[in-house]
């Protein structure tokens, strides 16, 4: 019994709140990695093309300029311009929030990394709200007539995030 206690003990350290020798800096090094290729690459589109261009590049993806000022899914775009305030709110706090669980939890690395990726691709957006009034997308994935909704790299890297924090979280409870 005693053996199986520390087993579980040991095990579950690994996942404690310890920081690592460095500190904030790799997982903030990681979201501003994020942060800078989505704006380059927002910047670049935007040079690029008019609003609502589109430039097939396979069978099943287009690049294409589109604003999107709501969420998700455009998710409340057709609002009056309220939303604006409240993602940027939503995300200006959830940044703030992610900084702080990487700061208590530096040791952890798939977790930190998944935080990682979530802040730089929210911080992406929010700059885009706060910059232009909406977000720009221009990834465009299809299948015959049905079109994935267009997204961006910061999108992107906010849902590999959410599946590694996913995937870390099934570990945590399977150990």
């Amino acid at each position: 019994m005693a053996t199986k206690k520390r087993a579980a003990s040991s095990s579950s350290s690994s996942y404690s709140s310890s920081s690592s020798k460095y500190g904030l800096a790799p997982w903030l090094a990681i979201a501003a990695l994020v942060l800078l290729i989505d704006q380059l690459t927002k910047i670049t589109v935007v040079r690029l093309f008019s609003y609502g261009e589109s430039q097939a590049v396979t069978s099943f993806f287009n690049l294409v300029l589109i604003y999107n000022k709501g969420a998700a899914f455009s998710f409340l775009s057709t609002e009056s311009g309220w939303q604006r305030y409240l993602f940027t709110g939503l995300g200006i706090a959830a940044a703030l929030f992610i900084i702080f669980l990487l700061k208590r939890h530096a040791g952890q690395r798939m977790f930190c990394t998944a935080l990682a990726l979530i802040l730089g691709g929210a911080i992406g957006n929010v700059v885009d709200r706060i910059a232009y009034g909406h977000v720009i997308d221009f990834l465009d994935f299809y299948m015959r007539n049905w079109h994935w909704p267009a997204f961006n790299i910061a999108d992107s890297a906010i849902c590999v995030g959410a599946v590694l924090f996913v995937i870390d979280e099934l570990r945590r409870v399977n150990k």
